[in-house]
């Protein structure tokens, strides 16, 4: 399947919202998705955390040397944070969102303690997440699609034909990558 190869394609979020999953999703419904083995399944994604240089591109985003176009037409993951570094382009970007809760849950889980500044993480994790939604809205360069990673769990089919009707790419595998949702790795639960 070929993307357009005008536009970079983003999957983003916070950290612990959801975009593994959301990438793992296109992948099984055939878009064309990068990603490297530097950061291997573990016992928090364990089907895999699909993103390139470890999730530690920003520092590539910050100094302006990240190479966007040798990915265009092709999904790359980048954390919220990242976002505030893209330069002007064209971008559709699918930002997944999760109860602040669960994530603050989740994290740590991964960190294997209690946060001891919870309430400050939370926080942050709220103006970030405030501040990269607005910014993403306002940019002409930018289109968005904002999905709720506790909803797709829940019903996952409406959320994957609503992504490839966004993305513009009907002949994606839409049952494939409802398939690929696994509720059994929704294990942070904090919404029935």
């Amino acid at each position: 399947m070929k993307l357009n190869p005008e536009y970079n394609y983003i999957v983003s979020g916070l950290e612990r919202s959801g975009t593994s999953m959301l990438m793992q999703a296109l992948y099984a419904g055939g878009f064309p998705i990068a990603f490297d083995e530097s950061r291997k399944p573990d016992e928090n994604n364990p089907k895999g955390y699909f993103e390139l240089e470890g999730g530690k591109i920003i520092n590539r985003l910050m100094e302006g040397t990240f190479p966007f176009e040798k990915y265009r037409g092709i999904f790359i993951k980048i954390t919220a944070y990242g976002l505030k570094f893209l330069p002007t382009g064209r971008y559709k970007v699918i930002y997944s969102e999760r109860d602040i809760e669960e994530i603050l849950d989740s994290m740590e889980k991964m960190m294997g303690g209690k946060d001891k500044d919870r309430e400050e993480t939370r926080r942050a994790f709220l103006h970030l997440n405030s501040t990269v939604k607005k910014m993403m809205i306002e940019r002409e360069d930018v289109d968005i699609l904002f999905v709720n990673y506790n909803e797709i769990i829940l019903d996952p089919r409406p959320y994957m034909e609503e992504i490839t009707s966004f993305i513009g790419c009907e002949d994606a595998d839409v049952d494939a990558m409802v398939q690929s949702v696994d509720r059994r790795l929704y294990r942070q639960r904090r919404i029935a």
